[in-house]
């Protein structure tokens, strides 16, 4: 069986809603990555987490604690709700603007894990494709997916506000 997406996975339609073309198989990948971010969420001294928590002072690390304390909880509750939302939604096929925007910060929050896990760096090419005989390879082409998604993501939003 070949596998074949649909042309575009965010489609933005004139009404303002966004089409969601993604295969059964891809709707089934991310209902088992998605749980796992959220479980990751809830464990807070993760390494996994350093990109969706970054330090707000790196020259200050007092200043960078009472950052972390007064906006942790913030930033956990809305990438959780975001979260909750993206999992609600993945069978449906058309999105409102409020769970686009959802997707989107999901995408991204799932992204930078893998990213982060994967050390890649700002200044590596995350899209060069990895070798099969690479240990990490089912990892990377899970990164460049999510890549992918969040490229098309982006340009349905962005479709949306012009």
């Amino acid at each position: 069986m070949v596998w074949r997406r649909p042309p575009r996975p965010f489609v933005a339609q004139r009404d303002g809603s966004v089409s969601l073309n993604l295969s059964d198989e891809e709707r089934r990948m991310l209902a088992r990555l998605l749980p796992q971010l959220s479980e990751l969420l809830e464990a807070p001294d993760d390494p996994g987490l350093r990109r969706l928590f970054p330090t707000a002072y790196p020259d200050d690390p007092e200043r960078d604690a009472d950052y972390q304390r007064l906006m942790r909880d913030e930033l956990l509750a809305s990438r959780s709700h975001s979260l909750t939302t993206v999992i609600e939604s993945l069978e449906v096929t058309e999105l409102d603007g409020a769970q686009l925007d959802a997707w989107l910060q999901t995408l991204n929050a799932a992204r930078l894990v893998l990213g982060t896990r994967l050390d890649v760096g700002e200044d590596d090419n995350p899209m060069v494709m990895p070798s099969d005989t690479d240990p990490d390879a089912a990892a990377h082409f899970t990164y460049l997916w999510l890549s992918e998604l969040l490229e098309f993501a982006t340009a349905a939003a962005m479709e949306r506000l012009s």
